[in-house]
């Protein structure tokens, strides 16, 4: 019985729980805030100008500005196509056909970045949208 060690102490008491995500300047949680901002175009804007802190949700919001108005801009350029297609005669029904699939193809493209962005942010995880994401860097770099 002599021979036996003694227990080691238990180990110190922890300060509580790990905080939760950070809250940002609108009151929402970082996360939250970020996945709302994703919303093309609209959502960034908004939490871009209301949003003066967090880079993170900044990030997310210029990413999102900057997918909606590529959005939007790939929009206007196929009416215009659509339009000066579907006046040829002959084949204008053809080539509006094909258009209208490679225009359905490049929606479906924005539709998964912006889902894969929404829930990237709300998972706390900084991704970047190819080719939008570098972009969005260099403007919050030049914003700070």
């Amino acid at each position: 019985m002599l021979d036996e060690e003694p227990t080691p102490p238990p180990p110190p008491p922890t300060a509580g729980p790990e905080p939760g995500p950070k809250s940002t300047s609108t009151g929402l949680p970082s996360n939250v805030a970020a996945a709302i901002a994703c919303i093309p175009l609209v959502g960034g804007i908004i939490f871009y100008i209301l949003e003066k802190h967090d880079s993170f949700v900044r990030f997310y919001a210029m990413q999102s500005i900057i997918l909606g108005a590529a959005w939007l801009v790939f929009y206007i350029a196929a009416l215009i196509v659509h339009g000066v297609f579907s006046v040829i005669p002959g084949i204008g029904g053809i080539l509006v056909f094909f258009w209208a699939i490679i225009v359905a193809l490049v929606y479906i493209v924005f539709l998964v970045l912006w889902i894969v962005a929404m829930v990237k942010a709300f998972t706390s995880v900084r991704w970047e949208i190819p080719y939008i994401g570098p972009i969005a860097r260099k403007q919050m770099e030049g914003a700070s």
